[in-house]
């Protein structure tokens, strides 16, 4: 009733202002019971009645808004997603330094506690994980093993940034299930915006869904905040810190694949390895990631061979600095 209202209200603004359209706005719509069959009648309504009404619908559970929109609203929507906050809002927004989002992510409802960490990681975890998981995905997709779900996200972000096959993930978990089951929870994971499984880059379909999945965090803020050591211990150990700071990178390359509509892929072939590859427009572009110490690029130079990329992208150490790749958008590096 209170949508059909706020609609009226609009109907009688727009006649009253003799407008051509007029926009209106509704906030966390998937409170609303019903609500996508609500929008449908009353869209249907003034387009045949040639009421120009343009409509903006937003929530903040992705899940839910995508029942609704695939149930009775075909034919009828644009979805614009916003993805997690990047280096470049939280350095404008915050004052953050590069360490700082590698550590403490891109959630900007966190920047004022990061000076208490002990209260921070509880708030990543018990306000943003805890319920991202329990209202975003259990309250509205049927999940037979919960517990498994909660352990997956755990082990993913625990390895974010490398590669495990379904079958060894069963031998992490302790209620494993099967890994038909932990394929359809890593989707589910990725749609609600926690953890993604990048797919090996080959040249056919097939063996680009057999592959096994390189876990990948949507934000960093996963892994700090349930890390039992502090900002400054980690930091202390280059090879921790080395993984924080390439997974800050693939979240980057992540968030932006879904804006720029790019397929975002690994690489491996035996004993080399790409980190990811970007592919855009029919371009691929292979990119590298290098923390540490300085090795023989062998996976650009085997992937260059192969596949023959339009770019090939060294970040970090002797290539182009961290930062400045991830105040990038990296469609403009084709």
């Amino acid at each position: 009733v209170w949508l059909q209202q706020q609609w009226e209200i609009a109907r009688t603004q727009l006649k009253q202002n003799g407008g051509n359209d007029f926009l209106l706005l509704i906030d966390e719509i998937q409170k609303i019971a019903q609500w996508s069959e609500v929008v449908k009648g009353l869209w249907d309504n003034d387009t045949q009645n040639q009421v120009n009404i343009k409509l903006i619908i937003l929530g903040s559970s992705k899940l839910l808004l995508q029942n609704g929109l695939t149930e009775s609203l075909a034919g009828r929507f644009e979805v614009i997603q916003m993805t997690h906050w990047s280096y470049n809002e939280m350095h404008k927004a915050f004052g953050w330094k590069l360490n700082e989002y590698i550590w403490f992510g891109g959630y900007p409802g966190s920047a004022s506690l990061i000076n208490d960490e002990h209260r921070w990681k509880n708030y990543i975890v018990q306000s943003l994980i805890e319920t991202s998981i329990s209202k975003d995905i259990l309250m509205i997709t049927r999940i037979d093993k919960p517990a498994l779900m909660k352990q997956l996200f755990e082990v993913g972000c625990l390895y974010s940034g490398q590669i495990l096959s379904y079958t060894k993930m069963l031998g992490q978990l302790q209620d494993a299930g099967n890994t038909t089951t932990l394929a359809h929870y890593l989707k589910l994971l990725h749609t609600a915006g926690l953890l993604g499984g990048i797919e090996k880059y080959a040249n056919d379909i097939i063996r680009k869904r057999l592959s096994s999945p390189k876990f990948q965090v949507h934000n960093t803020a996963f892994i700090s905040a349930q890390q039992f050591k502090n900002r400054n211990e980690m930091e202390q150990s280059p090879s921790e810190w080395g993984r924080i700071a390439e997974s800050a990178v693939g979240a980057h390359l992540l968030n932006r694949s879904i804006k720029e509509n790019y397929s975002l892929y690994y690489w491996r072939e035996r004993n080399v390895e790409v980190d990811f590859v970007i592919e855009y427009k029919n371009q691929l572009m292979a990119i590298e990631v290098k923390t540490g110490m300085m090795k023989a690029h062998t996976g650009l130079a085997s992937f260059q061979q192969q596949f023959n990329p339009a770019k090939l992208l060294l970040v970090g150490n002797g290539g182009l600095p961290i930062e400045e790749f991830l105040k990038m958008n990296p469609t403009d590096l084709f």
